[in-house]
């Protein structure tokens, strides 16, 4: 068969680094074996009933059965504008200020091809969510990376970064809740991002998709209850974590209107609009009670707790993340954060994410999923337990 050659812009794209690890895993899995997965950042939980049922109800009116409108419905932009308001007591205006997205991931990827021309710098953190390089290499931009060391709570430090690379630069991306690390962002910290992209004219790009999970009482700030945020940038948030919708597919970009336009302008040309029963659903989520959200969080902080303390009880020092559902690990001396994963999987079928795949300073860490129940960590523990490394 002829084998037609694939595009420059595809040629580009960053290559899938977990790809290997799930084949690798699936061969396991095959053989029998008793995996436990903790690589995967898919939640474990269903979609709570009420905003099911709305999808069901929604489904059947004939007026979802059509084209929805291009940039979605005024209902479900007013319904974020609730959200904002209520959680934290940000105003947006919902017409001009919120774009419906295809998921986070879609408006992470879509924004570098809005806002960049070929050789902009786009500032990343590195360790970060790989896909923020898929955006990047598709506008054919620059990607500078901005080390996330645990030293400095896993902020970027943006006094170590040149000049030259600022006045360079049009975007950047931060992720807080933290995806890998689990860490947080502070008031003061955003405060400074704002301060720093006024300076050099950098839109920010606040991807807030682990908002609604923080731990030890600690609800996670968002970028736009910083004083200025909207005019220098935007965040983006899923209803995936918060509401376990991630096979919805449907989030939503809020803040500075000229970048709001911008990706509903390009959105105009890739898509018409989501399903507008999902509308309806998703609206129902941000708007109809948050006793589930609130349980959701509690959940997450119990397995995190069991399984930071059974490894702190095994000998293994490892630090409690502070939001997101993800635990950043330090790998024992002798081990590459691969040669660990790998050995992990090989020695206790236990699947953990290497941290060199989310960027050169995530070497010497994995990243762990709280996404399995309590018993599941429990027995993860107890196999590490048993390695010959963590006998005493």
């Amino acid at each position: 068969m002829k084998q037609f050659p694939r595009s420059d812009l595809l040629n580009r794209l960053p290559k899938q680094f977990f790809a290997s690890l799930v084949k690798k895993a699936g061969q396991y899995i095959e053989k029998g074996f008793d995996v436990i997965n903790l690589g995967q950042g898919n939640p474990d939980q269903p979609t709570p009933d009420h905003i099911v049922s709305k999808l069901q109800e929604a489904a059947t009116n004939p007026i979802n059965h059509k084209y929805s409108p291009f940039q979605g419905f005024g209902y479900l932009k007013q319904a974020v504008a609730d959200f904002y308001q209520r959680e934290y007591g940000v105003k947006i205006h919902p017409e001009k200020e919120v774009a419906i997205l295809f998921g986070g991931k879609a408006g992470l990827v879509e924004l570098p091809q809005c806002l960049l021309n070929p050789g902009d710098n786009v500032l990343v953190p590195d360790p970060g969510y790989p896909d923020y390089w898929s955006g990047v290499a598709m506008a054919k931009a620059e990607m500078v990376t901005m080390p996330l060391k645990e030293e400095n709570q896993f902020l970027p430090k943006y006094d170590e970064i040149a000049d030259d690379v600022l006045e360079k630069a049009k975007l950047m991306f931060l992720n807080y809740p933290n995806n890998p690390t689990g860490a947080i962002a502070t008031p003061d910290f955003f405060a400074e991002t704002v301060e720093l992209a006024e300076k050099y004219d950098i839109c920010i790009v606040h991807d807030f998709a682990y908002g609604a999970i923080g731990f030890d009482g600690v609800k996670p700030t968002s970028f736009l209850q910083t004083k200025g945020a909207k005019e220098v940038g935007i965040e983006i948030y899923t209803l995936s974590k918060t509401y376990n919708m991630a096979g919805w597919r449907v989030a939503f970009a809020v803040g500075n209107e000229s970048v709001i336009s911008s990706l509903e302008l390009l959105q105009d040309h890739l898509y018409v609009s989501l399903f507008g029963a999902v509308q309806e659903a998703a609206a129902m989520a941000l708007t109809g009670p948050q006793d589930c959200v609130r349980e959701l969080n509690q959940m997450y902080e119990r397995r995190r707790n069991v399984l930071i303390e059974g490894l702190r009880s095994i000998g293994w020092n490892v630090t409690a993340p502070k939001g997101s559902f993800f635990a950043w690990l330090k790998v024992p001396q002798g081990f590459t954060s691969e040669e660990f994963a790998n050995f992990l999987l090989e020695k206790a079928h236990i699947i953990v994410a290497p941290g060199i795949g989310f960027g050169t300073y995530g070497e010497g860490y994995v990243r762990v999923g709280l996404l399995s129940s309590e018993e599941r960590l429990k027995e993860a523990v107890r196999r590490i337990s048993s390695l010959e490394i963590f006998k005493k």
